[in-house]
This record gives C-alpha cells, structure tokens and sequence, in this order.
C-alpha cells in the first residue's frame, strides 16, 4: 500500500533497508550465535547520518519526527531485531533529555547522539519493580550540590556499552511516584559499575545487564527536569517510545512473512509448489493481511503524534499492542509453514520468532498496555458524559 511518505521519509526507509540488506543480514545469524554488540554496524549507521533521525533539527538531527524513526527501525528489524533495538534504544535513551533536559543538558549530550558518537540507555525496571513503576528501590538522597545513588537496576538495554545512561530514583519515598527524580549520569562516574550481563532468548545482539549504584555521586545540574518529576518524565518517555516498539515488530514480521512466502513457492510436495495449496496460502493471506493492518496502525498513530502537541499515550499502546501481538503470530506461522526447515537455524524464521517474543514484554507488557488504554477509554467516557 501507498502510505504517501515524504520524499525524506522514503529516503530514511530506503537507506535502512540497505544497511538492513548489505550490512546487517549477512551477520545477524553470527551477531545472534555470538551475542556479540553490533558495533560495526552501528557505525555504517552513524555514515549514513541515521542517527539523526533520533534527535531534534536544532541539536543536529533531522526533522523528520516520529514517523521517522518508525521507518528507521522497521526497515532495520527486517534484518535484525536486536540491531533495531540497539539503535532504537539510543533513540529512547535520548528522549528524556529531549522531554524535560535543560538546554545547557541538550546541547551537551544531544548533538553527539545525532552524530552516532553516543549510545545512551533508559533505565527505570528494577528486580522487584518492572510493572509496577511505584516500588523502586533505587534511592538518591541530597548531599550539598550533590546527590548519593545507591540501589540496582536491571535488564538494561544497551548497558554496558552506553556512554550515557536516565536513571528514575526515589528521592521522596513518601511522596509515592511524585517522590521520584530522573538523572543523567555518565558512564564511569564513581561509584557506578555492571552487573551481569544477561543471556537472553532473543535479539541476543543486544547488550542487556545490570546496572549497580554504591554510593554513586551526581551532580545537581544532572538533575533531569526538577526534583519530583522523575515518574512523569519516564511515562512521557514510554508514551513516545512505544509505537516504535510497534515498528520493531511490524519489521520482524514483514520478515517472517517474505521469508515464509518465498519458501512456499519454492519448496514441492506432491509434485507442486506448497503455495499452491490452501492450507497454505490461506496462512499467507491471514499473515499478510495482519502485517498490513497493524502498519496502517503503526504509521497513523506515528502521524498523530507529529501533527501537534497532544495526548496520545492510548494510541501509542494500541501500536505497540497490536504490533507486537501480530509479530508473535506471523513469526510462528512462519515456522509453521517452512514446516523442519522453519525450526532449524539454517533459516531465519526460527530467530524471527525467538526475537518476536520481547516486544510483546518490553517497555511495558501487553497487558499493561491494555490497561493503559482502558484506562483511557474509561477516562475519555467520563469527560464525554460530564463526570
């Protein structure tokens, strides 16, 4: 379908889908096998000036809003989805710098993220605070111009091999989620080091491990928007960052699709192409089907968010959602469908599906997605009747 894309939207599509082609796909099985950081790839990124998709015109990137990064990504998890979300991650490490930072913060940080010199990191879930954001442990306390980090945060994408890491602690125990501030702190700052490095099930290319804080010291001036707006800070960031999680995953799988399809038409049984048969294609229609339906939602709700200062955390939810829910279908139709062959690593389908699986968990299950936008939809319902 014509989504009607810009002459510099296709552009960024078509320059992701060439490093995705060229660059990425001859490597992701060893990227995968290895779980090895794409380090290399990420600097065909940065030649190419991707990287500037990420960040706004005025800090040296390029104004080609959220549906920017929507192409960016899904073209790039066509060939790899832990590639995607290496580079998708510098994107959401960088957006509460772009939500609340000072402009003294932005013009430090955001004009070398733009040229690809600085891979950041979003850090909020902790081990007994994933779902529920109001049970962090993570704790700063004010010392002079100061403030004293201690605590654990986990399953850290990108870490350790950011450069620039928001961190959400209590700074206010009492005061529930009002309680909680946001900091920038670099890497090496003293007192800050690693956990371990996590084995995952999917998009082993990138890095995920533990962040410890032992009587960390910040500054002050790395205070991200004011004391206290540490929780409002990380929703506004998942509000933006979860519709691209829904690009990550309609790349995924408009993979598995062209990967199943062209497998049906080559591979006989019974003396025909299995494409041929219904119980085949009829797979392949629903997949494509599918696909198409939660582009159309990932792209719309892309445009929505460009269009204007507005509210949007329902349909963010809804992309991501619904994208994600459909990756983890087609993906294992694929395997079905590619049959022996779809189950053995000598094809991608396999890794499709074990990559598939996060993005229906990360930056919020689907099912908090669901209640965050049936939250929504009760809060729209009440305004509408007067409540």
């Amino acid at each position: 379908m014509d989504y009607f894309l810009s002459d510099e939207h296709k552009m960024i599509r078509d320059i992701a889908r060439k490093i995705a082609e060229e660059k990425i796909v001859p490597v992701r099985a060893k990227l995968d096998e290895e779980e090895t950081f794409p380090h290399e790839i990420m600097k065909e990124l940065a030649k190419v000036d991707l990287f500037r998709v990420l960040v706004p015109p005025e800090y040296g990137g390029l104004d080609t809003g959220t549906l920017g990064v929507c192409l960016a990504v899904e073209e790039l998890a066509r060939g790899c989805a832990g590639v995607s979300t290496t580079y998708g991650v510098v994107g959401l490490g960088a957006l509460p710098l772009i939500i609340a930072g000072s402009e003294a913060q932005k013009q430090k940080y955001l004009p070398t993220v733009a040229e690809g010199n600085l891979i950041t990191a979003f850090s909020l879930t902790e081990p007994d605070a994933g779902s529920d954001v109001s049970n962090l442990k993570t704790n700063a306390v004010k010392e002079g111009n100061d403030w004293i980090l201690n605590g654990r945060k986990c399953f850290i994408t990108n870490a350790p091999e950011a450069g620039l890491y928001t961190v959400i602690a209590q700074t206010n125990k009492d005061r529930g989620t009002r309680g909680m501030t946001a900091f920038l702190l670099e890497k090496g700052a003293p007192g800050f080091s690693f956990g371990k490095k996590e084995m995952k099930m999917g998009i082993r290319s990138s890095c995920t491990s533990e962040l410890v804080f032992e009587d960390c010291r910040v500054p002050d001036k790395n205070v991200l928007g004011s004391e206290g707006q540490g929780f409002i800070v990380a929703m506004k960031t998942l509000d933006n960052s979860r519709v691209e999680i829904g690009a990550i995953a309609l790349g995924i799988a408009q993979a598995a699709l062209e990967a199943a399809s062209e497998y049906a038409a080559q591979r006989e049984q019974f003396g025909q192409p299995i494409i041929n048969f219904q119980a085949v294609n009829f797979i392949l229609a629903d997949m494509a089907t599918q696909v198409e339906a939660a582009r159309s939602l990932v792209y719309s709700v892309a445009r929505f968010m460009d269009s204007g200062p507005r509210f949007f955390s329902k349909e963010s939810a809804m992309a991501k959602m619904y994208a994600s829910d459909v990756a983890m279908k087609v993906t294992v139709d694929a395997v079905q469908v590619m049959g022996g062959y779809g189950y053995m690593r000598d094809y991608p389908v396999e890794k499709m599906m074990r990559d598939a699986k996060i993005t229906q968990i990360y930056e919020g299950t689907n099912q908090i997605q669901r209640l965050v936008i049936a939250t929504n939809m009760i809060r729209e319902l009440k305004s509408k009747m007067g409540r």
